[in-house]
């Protein structure tokens, strides 16, 4: 089995991927549409005769990318990353939900395992530490950079 790649129009990768799955062909085994792939659909099937049949039926997607691509070059997309990576401590960051919502605060400790950061409020009278999941942070001023 091969993996292929088809060419979509820009924000209709999960519209397209759907699409393909609801036509329930034998041939076609999986279909993956990661958010940080953009305009691309990968599509796992036995050759590309199938896709190019299926693709005629489909708006929005546009063209099949000629040759094949193997697991190793779209495992990274399998695996999901943590919220967490990339921040460090001491890095300044603005928290983006929750009760604190447009406060700036200062990383005092990471905890990998369940996805949490531990952040100082810059602007509180007394500094008290928040704990708060890796998704509810972004990270303004990095002191790796």
């Amino acid at each position: 089995m091969s993996i292929y790649a088809v060419k979509t129009t820009a924000s209709q990768e999960r519209t397209v991927a759907d699409m393909i799955v609801n036509r329930e062909e034998p041939e076609i085994h999986a279909v993956l549409a990661p958010d940080s792939l953009t305009s691309y659909v990968m599509v796992e099937a036995e050759d590309d005769a199938v896709i190019s049949r299926v693709l005629e039926e489909i708006p929005h997607a546009r063209s099949m990318v000629p040759g094949v691509s193997s697991i190793s070059e779209v495992e990274h997309f399998l695996s999901p990353t943590p919220d967490v990576e990339g921040i460090a401590e001491g890095d300044i960051v603005e928290l983006i939900a929750g009760p604190f919502k447009g406060e700036k605060a200062q990383v005092q400790r990471i905890d990998e395992g369940k996805d949490q950061v531990t952040v100082e409020l810059y602007e509180a009278t007394v500094p008290i530490p928040v704990t708060v999941r890796g998704d509810q942070i972004r990270v303004l001023d990095s002191e790796e950079r």
